[in-house]
């Protein structure tokens, strides 16, 4: 791996590394949205640099995360929802007269229910009984039908569950299908030209959790597209049984259509006792409150970072820590 050399952080007008730095911590892509409805807030959310939990690591290793929570869903999945619901409308597959219908493990249920809001169609949605109440609670509140499945099945059986009610209904619901949908990762070349254009391209590492894996593959597809040397590094839960919302263990569960291993340089194992500590890490180190996924982030980020000698990791905070106050773990705090 090359070594990058620092380039100040400048405003120059009109050139392609034209970004803004506020504070010493925080870097957010420009805003070029008009001043239309909510949806146009989703994306160009600001990368944060990890400046006090990364103490110990190679001073000529820089960890920065997406704050994802700033899109207006409060989550990474507003992206690929948004795209989904968008490709739908385009094909003429998604009528005002049909209902979307999808499995979630909550965050991407909510965004769609904020789309569907805004474009004025219903949600039905199944989802683990096990999701945090805060989640359940956020989707009721939008007016969500909501069907529990069995926790032990995870979102597996969420998925088996929605696929037989579509399978029997189609005139009905128009079933995104999160897991198997290309606009799902698509939605990420966004995000990896948000990641890009933040980093003037210094990016030299990137890491993501796989879940439906949309984050990961669309996201790595772009930034090797922009430059071949770019690492992208893929962490999952380290067991079938784990409390990391919104990941799956892969060897155990079902394969996403949409994902590409191929594009996986390295997988890191993260458990869940190991995302929880982080949480609380970087809530009371860097005044961040991020969700249980963030701290899987962190650790896999941190995992990386003492193997290098230099690089820029990037990683995706997926949500913040809202959603799981009713979580037993805060109670160790």
């Amino acid at each position: 791996m090359k070594t990058l050399t620092k380039r100040k952080h400048s405003l120059v007008k009109n050139s392609p590394d034209h970004f803004r730095v506020l504070g010493d911590n925080i870097i957010s892509g420009i805003d070029n949205s008009s001043n239309g409805s909510i949806l146009s807030r989703i994306g160009n959310t600001p990368l944060l640099k990890i400046s006090k939990v990364t103490k110990g690591i190679n001073p000529d290793v820089e960890i920065y995360a997406k704050a994802e929570w700033y899109n207006p869903g409060g989550s990474v999945k507003d992206r690929a929802a948004l795209n989904m619901i968008l490709e739908g409308e385009k094909s003429g597959e998604l009528k005002k007269e049909k209902v979307i219908i999808d499995a979630t493990s909550g965050n991407t249920g909510i965004s769609y229910a904020l789309i569907a809001v805004v474009k004025g169609y219903k949600v039905k949605l199944a989802l683990p009984s096990n999701a945090s109440e805060e989640r359940k609670k956020i989707l009721r509140a939008y007016g969500v039908e909501l069907i529990l499945t069995d926790p032990l099945e995870g979102t597996d059986g969420a998925q088996k569950l929605v696929r037989d009610i579509y399978e029997k209904n189609k005139e009905i619901y128009f079933y995104p299908d999160q897991y198997n949908n290309p606009a799902n990762w698509q939605a990420h070349t966004k995000t990896a030209n948000e990641i890009w254009e933040q980093t003037g391209g210094r990016v030299t590492h990137f890491v993501s959790g796989l879940g439906t894996t949309g984050t990961f593959v669309g996201t790595s597809r772009r930034l090797k597209q922009l430059n071949p040397e770019i690492q992208t590094v893929s962490f999952q839960p380290d067991a079938p049984l784990h409390g990391i919302e919104g990941l799956k263990h892969l060897p155990t569960a079902i394969i996403p259509g949409i994902y590409d291993e191929s594009l996986s340089d390295k997988t890191i194992e993260v458990s869940t006792t190991e995302s929880y500590e982080m949480v609380k890490k970087l809530l009371r180190e860097e005044g961040l409150f991020v969700g249980i996924s963030s701290g899987a982030a962190m650790a896999a980020s941190l995992r990386l970072a003492q193997e290098l000698e230099s690089g820029i990791i990037v990683t995706v905070f997926p949500d913040d820590g809202k959603k799981y106050l009713s979580e037993k773990f805060w109670d160790e705090l």
